[in-house]
């Protein structure tokens, strides 16, 4: 085993992610191409707990610097389809990420990405939605083709995970959509109690400020 990967958590025998982490600072803080490759080619890795060490390196390499992990992106829409939903989570995460710097390849792969936002797994769900507003927020025509599903995702979606879904959302929102963004909150708000009220307030008047 390389020195490289020696240095995930699994091969240091440890349960918590902070090697993981540390490696991934460590790269991107040293811009450390050629390991940040070896990373990512052992995303594939056939042992699945180093396979998972991996997804999460590149994922947190993206969250300092999402450029450094866009030349992976087409293996993160790959790993959407993974039988291991950690590594699904893995991969949008790093795709939410990747479209604050490459907006158009998201919105080339909207199905997939809006495949994981109807799914049941909560922090999923999340970051696709992160995802498309981000793209949504980047370019007129792809906030035409986004931000009404957003909405329609808004209108529906269960009532205790409304706030934190519009907070997700809430990028996309321009002077141009801002009025049917808060009118979709405000049919919703009479539902919500304490926390969820106050914040989902402060979301829309962060919208009407728009």
């Amino acid at each position: 085993m390389s020195d490289l990967l020696n240095r995930l958590g699994y091969l240091q025998t440890r349960r918590d992610r902070t090697p993981n982490l540390d490696l991934a600072r460590d790269l991107a803080a040293r811009d450390d191409k050629a390991g940040i490759r070896e990373i990512a080619e052992n995303m594939w890795n056939d042992n699945k707990n180093i396979h998972s060490d991996c997804m999460n390196v590149m994922y947190e390499i993206g969250r300092v610097d999402p450029d450094l992990v866009t030349p992976y992106a087409g293996d993160f829409v790959k790993f959407l389809k993974s039988k291991y939903q950690n590594m699904v989570l893995g991969a949008i995460t790093a795709l939410a990420e990747i479209a604050k710097v490459q907006p158009e390849f998201i919105f080339k792969n909207l199905a997939e990405i809006k495949r994981i936002a109807e799914t049941d797994s909560g922090p999923a769900v999340d970051k696709s939605l992160s995802a498309l507003a981000h793209t949504a927020a980047a370019d007129e025509e792809f906030s035409k083709a986004i931000f009404p599903y957003l909405l329609g995702h808004l209108s529906s979606c269960p009532r205790k995970q409304l706030t934190e879904r519009a907070e997700k959302i809430l990028p996309a929102v321009d002077e141009n959509n801002n009025v049917e963004f808060i009118k979709v909150l405000k049919k919703r708000l009479d539902s919500l109690s304490g926390s969820d009220f106050t914040r989902l307030k402060k979301i829309i008047r962060m919208a009407e400020n728009i």
